[in-house]
């Protein structure tokens, strides 16, 4: 077995453990179905979800539904809460609807694009080895559950609070981050179809502003999301304001933007109209 194989296998129980955990600490003071806590079939839905899919993906060697089934998961477990929380509130409804909302927009988004473009070449190493496929897979559950961890616990929790200025303030940042994601996406869309542009790197709209707007916007209707839910928090519930730091690091440190900077170096780097850009725009947040 090599090396990444081992690695990646070694890595799949604690990331099941982590979810664990996760679970555990979620659901402390939250509705129950069947015995069970409710935020914590949430958590499990998302890893099974992951694990289903894995099967056809992998003997059919394919990455072309690995982003649509992220955002089904987000989906299908969100509806399910809604069914299963015993007289969720209007702050989980709205909580629900949000998380809805944008995750129709992204898979939709998503699937697009990678309908385009045939692949996705940050699989092509990964896709023959059962584990490492299997892995990514697996992070894919747990990415679900610490996204979503604060909209889902708020869902579940005993600890209703009436919709006030947390909900209102949190709904604004929401509106704000989910603008700004799918205006830069339209925008990027837009570039890259026009065959004028073929080769080339954008640096209008709001990527004039930061190298990475969509980006932005995807934390900050996390936070939007974390501001919502923040007054039913109790207890070890609390964990669930991991979610805006996770997207935060995932974005900033893992997969996000580090993959593109890296390959927008092999692509444009030397280039004098690109180092430019590079100098005189911001890497996340976006320039007033």
């Amino acid at each position: 077995m090599k090396d990444s194989d081992r690695k990646a296998l070694a890595s799949i129980p604690g990331v099941v453990v982590i979810g664990a955990l996760l679970a555990v600490a979620g659901s402390q003071g939250g509705a129950v179905a069947g015995g069970i806590p409710v935020f914590a079939l949430a958590v499990g839905a998302a890893f099974l979800i992951q694990w289903l899919a894995f099967i056809p993906a992998f003997l059919a060697q394919t990455e072309k539904f690995f982003d649509l089934t992220g955002s089904l998961s987000y989906i299908a477990v969100t509806l399910l809460l809604v069914l299963l929380t015993p007289g969720i509130d209007a702050r989980g409804l709205l909580l629900a609807g949000l998380v809805l909302v944008w995750a129709v927009r992204l898979g939709t988004f998503l699937f697009r694009r990678i309908s385009r473009a045939g692949k996705d070449d940050r699989f092509d190493d990964i896709k023959p080895s059962f584990v490492r496929f299997l892995s990514v897979w697996t992070m894919q559950g747990i990415w679900v559950a610490f996204t979503a961890a604060a909209a889902w616990v708020a869902m579940t929790s005993a600890n209703r609070v009436a919709l006030d200025g947390f909900a209102v303030a949190g709904l604004l940042v929401w509106v704000a981050g989910f603008g700004c994601e799918v205006l830069a996406d339209s925008q990027k869309s837009r570039f890259s179809a026009d065959p004028a542009n073929k080769g080339k790197f954008i640096s209008t709209g709001l990527w004039a502003k930061s190298r990475h707007p969509n980006y932005f916007g995807e934390i900050l209707l996390w936070v939007g999301v974390a501001i919502i839910a923040l007054p039913t928090l109790q207890g070890w519930q609390w964990v669930a304001l991991i979610s805006p730091v996770f997207v935060a690091l995932l974005i900033t440190k893992v997969s996000g933007v580090p993959h593109l900077e890296k390959k927008a170096d092999t692509k444009w780097g030397g280039q004098a109209d690109y180092e430019a850009y590079k100098k005189n725009t911001p890497v996340l947040i976006p320039r007033i």
